[in-house]
């Protein structure tokens, strides 16, 4: 179950991207709907600690990518995403790009993400991508234990097939809009048939 060639095997810098309008929104969302909505959140794993999550889109099954469900808040913060999401991924040049999961995550000061990897069989084809929304100098994001410093809107793909965790030493949360992309032009992998069976 070999993951989709075109990823990253580190990280990938895909430019600065404008997220004035959406960090400000951002920083305004209460925090009873960030518990609200993490608390029927889908991606419940234990490496990601106590980092909250407000979701908008997601996959259908952990199998995989290509079917999703759009959450109740994606129609309200659509038209300030999307300009985001276009810009972010413009540099792949694909004709027709499909986003199965996008999601805000909000990581405390103190807080950590465990090293993991990636391993349902939806996660293994598309670029994951993360724009900072907020951040500060303290908060590192680890990869095959390289460490890294993203700035605020800063697009950047990370190689979720390798190790990965993030910890925010600083005194402020770090807060990323985190997306997947995938380009549906290109042949789907064999052993893609096999998963949807499982």
């Amino acid at each position: 179950m070999q993951p989709n060639p075109r990823k990253t095997k580190s990280v990938r810098h895909l430019g600065t991207v404008d997220v004035a309008r959406l960090r400000e929104a951002v920083i305004a969302i209460p925090d009873a709907i960030w518990d609200m909505e993490d608390a029927t959140k889908p991606n419940r794993f234990g490496a990601l600690d106590a980092t909250r999550h407000i979701i908008f889109r997601f996959v259908s099954s952990f199998n995989d990518w290509r079917t999703s469900d759009d959450k109740p808040l994606w129609a309200e913060w659509r038209s300030m995403l999307e300009p985001v999401l276009a810009a972010a991924t413009a540099p792949y040049g694909y004709v027709q790009g499909a986003f199965p999961r996008i999601m805000l995550a909000k990581m405390r000061p103190g807080g950590v993400i465990h090293p993991h990897r990636d391993a349902n069989p939806a996660a293994k084809w598309p670029h994951k991508i993360h724009v900072p929304i907020q951040t500060n100098d303290d908060v590192t994001f680890f990869v095959d234990g390289t460490g890294y410093k993203f700035a605020v809107g800063e697009a950047i793909e990370v190689n979720n097939m390798g190790v990965h965790a993030v910890q925010n030493l600083g005194s402020t949360d770090r807060i990323h809009l985190i997306f997947e992309y995938y380009d549906l032009d290109q042949p789907e992998p064999d052993w893609l048939s096999a998963a949807g069976a499982a």
